[in-house]
């Protein structure tokens, strides 16, 4: 991202492999301009880098991290116990995996909150950070309730065109 502006979300994942995942998270950081930052930090090949870069995040101007990993899946879980921030888990499924990674994710103990997306959900997770980003900053709130209601109008306008087009074709 810009190097204008400091990053405010850290965008982590196990390993290169991941980033055709990943990489929907700052596709919907950067439609709303929000800075960011994209490392690779395996919790089991780089754990003191990953301890330090949860532990140091706030103190960075970064408030929220997106972790992503697949199989056993401990970088979420483990960044989340160091953080001093807001933790956004992406399960990274793949075809000859299970399910592995999001039950690493939702069998987080008590006390260590971790907010977990859907399996490969990182557009969801950027554009939630986006949501909580916006609570206290009006500009980005307005930005994204524009994005909202334009998700409204295009189906609304989908709809009436649906409508349009099988009007006569449906047995009532």
């Amino acid at each position: 991202m810009s190097a204008e502006k400091p990053p405010l979300v850290g965008v982590i994942m196990g390993s290169n492999s991941d980033l055709d995942i990943m990489q929907a998270a700052p596709d919907a950081l950067e439609l709303f301009d929000v800075p960011y930052e994209v490392r690779i930090i395996s919790a089991h090949r780089t754990p003191d880098e990953m301890r330090d870069y949860a532990q140091t995040a706030r103190k960075r101007g970064i408030r929220l991290i997106i972790a992503g990993a697949g199989g056993s899946a401990h970088l979420q879980g483990m960044t989340a116990v160091f953080a001093d921030v807001p933790v956004l888990a992406v399960p990274i499924k793949r075809d000859n995996h299970d399910h592995e990674a999001l039950w690493s994710n939702i069998k987080m103990p008590k006390g260590a909150p971790l907010a977990t997306f859907p399996e490969n959900g990182a557009y969801n997770a950027g554009l939630f950070a986006v949501e909580m980003l916006a609570m206290n900053d009006e500009t980005l709130f307005d930005k994204y309730h524009e994005f909202r209601d334009k998700q409204r109008q295009d189906v609304i306008a989908l709809d009436a065109q649906v409508q349009q087009d099988w009007r006569g074709h449906i047995p009532s």
